[in-house]
């Protein structure tokens, strides 16, 4: 804020006049005049300081003077907070504030600065949800997030139980959020190490899944690639029947889409659910490498801040590099060389899948042949190590089935699925 001992009358005098004249306005102008009259008439001005405040901090003039950015969104939070309290519209403008401040904080890697704001918006979304006895806490899932991207992975789960139990009584009409929600829940639980309540947190999301596909309101592809994550959570927890039957109703969802495609049209693809279940399914293939970093796994690439977005792209660039110097030394001459590519190409691609989508082009050429070489090195492993290239192999099989199916190549899809089902010796699955 700009404040100052004595009053500028001429300065108010302009600034009223500059806002009632007639012709156009730039953001910094009105910026400037709402500053002046602030200092007269706060109750009045105030509000209009921070919506011109956040107005020009979006001008594209910023898009490369970040701290330039993050000064005026400092005022505009600053302003925000000198509002009356007894100001009906304060809480959202406080809100709106906190949130673009600490979108640029994080893009400039103060994160710690960042997570403080997120936090006092829940405080502020917390004293509105008691005032209204609206149990849904407004700002508690981006405070979330960025308690994962901390590695704070049990309060991030706790503060997830609450907003997922906070939407439940809202179903149906919340259910996109809940789904979302469910899955954000489950990856966290399962980062904090609380493997069985992730398990039961997924399986709350393949039921939700499996009503809303039986009722038409979600393409069958999204059935089908949360059941094959869901196998693969039971087959990681040692519920290998189960993860058995889960996979024969993926079989038979795939089978359908493949015979008759989907139900209805989608205007969208199933490109984003995929990309975020595949970056959860390697996590496991990551988290021993010194190369990873973890934005909240479980969430689209939307929800990570600019920080933890861009520390996912050098992560992905590392792993290719560290594939790329092996390479020539894995051509069949080193059964371990080999085995340690297959496993950074598998990084690499599923960062890559994330790193397309993020930019809306996930299954542009870049993404497929990363798969298809994903295949082909698996089944050069099988012919080292069999049993170690047999599951690499399952496990390509089945990333490749995950993007043809997202990219309504059904058939080819189904092809894939059905040698992974027989590499699992579930062939009596498979008609």
């Amino acid at each position: 804020m700009h404040h100052s001992a004595t009053i500028d009358h001429d300065a108010v005098l302009r600034a009223r006049t500059m806002l009632l004249a007639s012709g156009r306005r730039t953001p910094y102008e009105e910026v400037e005049a709402y500053r002046v009259l602030a200092r007269v008439s706060p109750a009045a001005y105030l509000p209009r300081l921070v919506h011109a405040l956040l107005h020009l901090s979006y001008d594209r003039a910023y898009d490369r003077l970040h701290t330039e950015r993050l000064a005026l969104l400092e005022e505009a939070v600053s302003a925000a907070r000198a509002v009356d309290p007894a100001e009906p519209a304060r809480a959202d403008l406080l809100h709106s504030a906190l949130e673009s401040c600490q979108g640029q904080l994080y893009a400039l890697g103060r994160r710690s600065e960042g997570l403080a704001l997120r936090t006092e918006r829940v405080t502020l979304g917390r004293a509105r949800a008691a005032e209204s006895g609206d149990p849904v806490v407004r700002g508690l899932r981006t405070w979330a997030a960025g308690l994962a991207e901390e590695g704070r992975h049990d309060e991030a789960a706790d503060a997830l139980a609450e907003w997922v139990a906070a939407l439940r009584p809202k179903d149906p009409a919340s259910e996109g959020r809940l789904a979302a929600s469910l899955l954000e829940w489950a990856a966290v639980l399962a980062a904090a190490g609380r493997a069985e309540e992730a398990l039961d947190a997924f399986a709350e999301l393949v039921a939700l899944r499996r009503r809303d596909a039986a009722r038409d309101r979600i393409p069958l592809a999204q059935l089908f690639h949360t059941l094959v994550h869901y196998a693969e959570m039971l087959h990681d927890r040692g519920r290998c029947e189960r993860a058995t039957a889960v996979r024969g109703e993926a079989f038979t969802v795939l089978s359908e889409l493949a015979a008759t495609g989907e139900r209805r049209t989608w205007s969208a693809d199933e490109g984003t659910g995929w990309a975020t279940l595949l970056a959860l399914s390697g996590e496991a293939n990551e988290r021993s490498a010194p190369l990873a970093s973890h934005p909240p796994l479980g969430m689209t690439p939307e929800q990570w801040s600019r920080d933890a977005a861009r520390r996912h792209r050098e992560g992905r660039d590392a792993y290719g590099a560290a594939a790329d110097s092996l390479t020539g030394d894995a051509e069949g001459r080193s059964e371990r060389r080999l085995a340690e590519l297959v496993r950074l190409h598998r990084c690499f691609a599923a960062r890559s899948v994330v790193h397309w989508e993020f930019r809306r082009r996930l299954l542009a050429g870049e993404t497929r042949p990363l798969l298809d070489e994903g295949v082909d090195l698996a089944r050069r492993l099988c012919g080292h190590d069999p049993a170690a290239g047999t599951a690499a192999l399952v496990t390509a099989l089945l990333d490749r089935a995950g993007c043809r199916t997202a990219a309504r190549r059904f058939g080819p899809a189904l092809d894939d699925f059905r040698e992974a089902l027989q590499l699992l010796g579930e062939a009596d699955r498979v008609p």
